[in-house]
């Protein structure tokens, strides 16, 4: 390490000591002693240990409300699978226009955007004027928006079951439902995806720990795929417990054979109890900025 001249009028420094004739002076040790660290170094270990403790509570409260989405998501991937069986096994035209049920998905998308513009501009005036409660933002919170994701998924779960039935006493007689009754499941299909997965992603963007953001809005996104897995281990579960004795099993190759809206009315129990889960949780979740530490 270099010295720089010192002022006769001062003492000259140590070794290893780097000093400016300014009012400003720099002191650099080459080796120190953690006996010369001051006390309030060991005072700022102790906040960063409690800050960290904070985080990792955080953490800890949003995993409930995690959990319940990758049911959620559940659900969701039917869209991709079981809906799509249940098309095929349909009469594929609407007004004398062939549709076939993979391409149905499309159809999901304008309900999205349906949803969006249902949202900002009836859903929530109507809400407003019927003297609901929001949060400081002037509709509803995040939780609420998700909680009612929920109830609208477990809603398009019991649809896809009643359309099913209907389906299924066509084909005792001889005859074939068209795919278009296929048309409102996929509707509130897409608003528990409104509700529930944009105000998921808004959420743990807020609520995670400010060192943790991106971190937690990809476990937001992690619930989809998780819900895949979810969906398959259903399917597993079902076939072993239905699919015995030489029964065709509730979800069968040839769906006329099996009982698929059994299926659906059990994912809309698993929905519905997802939900009231849910509820426990959101009730009793306490959001970040109501902590008494202030995380920065």
């Amino acid at each position: 390490m270099y010295k720089l001249p010192v002022p006769t009028d001062k003492e000259p420094a140590d070794a290893g000591t780097l000093c400016d004739d300014g009012d400003k002076v720099d002191i650099i040790c080459e080796s120190a002693d953690l006996k010369d660290i001051p006390e309030e170094a060991g005072s700022s270990w102790s906040l960063r240990t409690m800050l960290q403790g904070e985080e990792l509570k955080i953490l800890l409260r949003l995993l409930p409300i995690w959990v319940t989405s990758i049911v959620m998501s559940s659900a969701y991937t039917q869209m991709n699978t079981t809906f799509i069986q249940q098309g095929n096994a349909m009469n594929v035209s609407i007004l004398s226009v062939k549709v076939p049920a993979a391409s149905m998905g499309s159809f999901e998308v304008v309900c999205v955007l349906t949803w969006v513009l249902l949202y900002s501009k009836a859903i929530v005036p109507a809400l407003r004027e019927s003297g609901f409660s929001f949060g400081g933002s002037g509709e509803p919170t995040q939780l609420q928006r998700m909680g009612a994701g929920l109830l609208l998924m477990a809603l398009a779960m019991a649809i896809s079951a009643l359309v099913e039935m209907k389906r299924l006493g066509s084909a005792a007689r001889g005859e074939e439902i068209t795919i278009a009754w296929q048309i409102p499941q996929y509707f509130f299909l897409a608003g528990a995806e409104v509700f529930c997965y944009i105000a998921q992603l808004e959420f743990f963007y807020a609520e995670a720990p400010e060192t943790m953001k991106s971190t937690c809005t990809s476990l937001a996104l992690l619930t989809i795929a998780l819900g895949s897995f979810l969906s398959s281990s259903i399917y597993a579960i079902v076939a072993a417990f239905t699919a015995t004795g030489g029964s065709a099993g509730w979800i069968s190759d040839n769906l006329n054979q099996g009982h698929l809206d059994y299926f659906f009315w059990a994912m809309a129990a698993m929905c519905t109890l997802n939900f009231f889960v849910y509820t426990a949780f959101a009730k009793n979740y306490k959001l970040k900025n109501q902590d008494s530490v202030l995380m920065t």
